[in-house]
């Protein structure tokens, strides 16, 4: 991560209209798959400084894995909880997870194929891994340069990625209307150079305005289903294969790089 970025990233998290509205679309879909739930275990993958560790407690207990130990203060109460190492096969916590989360985290990866396979072979029984990506190649600006993206995901894309190793509960676009607005800031950008810079929380009535607009949108847009928008969500179990009397996991399945382009000059479908 961007190092002027790392050192704003707590600030983004507990004030910025996007990261809050964020927060409460997952916290409210985790409500709804664990009614009533408060002890089921859970891994935060790119977790940050823990920051969604308190309201994440409040279903169970909780851990997590961040590769950017710049970003990881020591005095952090959850510090304990907090395993920095990257995600890959080196990641052998001796323990399954009945809800695995990798908000924002596929599209910073070379191998997201991988990842997704070492996840699902960390949930528990009927566990279930919750992702979140940004969506469309053709809404890509300079803050995917600042974050280093490898892509952008749109379902078919994600499903292509997910084929053989997990089976997709639910999947859905986020933050519709800044689909617009992203074109329209890569219009600008295409017009004029740009220099790649750190998001900033915008001015205290904006911010609240912006804020309010999106989660009215998250909540009375859900049902549509609309085929655009600036994230994208997928909430996914282990794939099964089921015979006469066997059901076995599929999760070692590769998948070609080439079902996930990294171009940034593609149109959106």
């Amino acid at each position: 991560m961007d190092s002027a970025y790392a050192s704003e990233y707590r600030r983004l998290h507990e004030q910025h209209w996007w990261w809050r509205s964020r927060e409460e679309t997952v916290l409210s879909l985790l409500r709804e798959l664990n009614p009533g739930r408060s002890d089921e275990r859970l891994l935060d993958i790119g977790c940050g400084d823990g920051l969604m560790f308190d309201e994440l407690a409040n279903f169970g207990t909780v851990e997590g894995v961040e590769i950017d130990a710049s970003i990881v203060s020591p005095k952090n109460l959850w510090r304990d909880a907090i395993h920095v190492a990257p995600f890959d096969q080196t990641f052998q916590p001796g323990k399954t997870y009945d809800t695995i989360l990798m908000l924002d985290v596929l599209e910073h990866l070379p191998d997201p194929d991988a990842a997704l396979r070492h996840a699902m072979r960390l949930l528990a029984p009927r566990g279930r891994l919750i992702i979140t990506v940004p969506a469309f190649r053709c809404l890509w600006t300079t803050h995917d340069d600042l974050n280093h993206h490898f892509t952008r995901y749109t379902r078919r894309s994600f499903r292509q990625l997910a084929h053989g190793v997990a089976r997709i509960q639910q999947d859905r676009y986020l933050f519709h209307w800044l689909f617009l607005a992203k074109l329209l800031v890569r219009a600008k950008e295409a017009l004029f150079k740009t220099t790649p810079r750190p998001p900033r929380v915008p001015p205290r009535w904006l911010n609240r305005l912006l804020y309010r607009v999106t989660r009215c949108e998250l909540r009375w847009l859900r049902w549509l289903n609309l085929p655009l928008g600036g994230s994208y969500l997928a909430v996914v179990e282990p794939a099964l294969h089921t015979s006469q009397n066997t059901t076995t996991v599929i999760m070692d399945v590769a998948i070609p790089a080439t079902t996930i382009p990294t171009t940034r000059s593609a149109n959106c479908p």
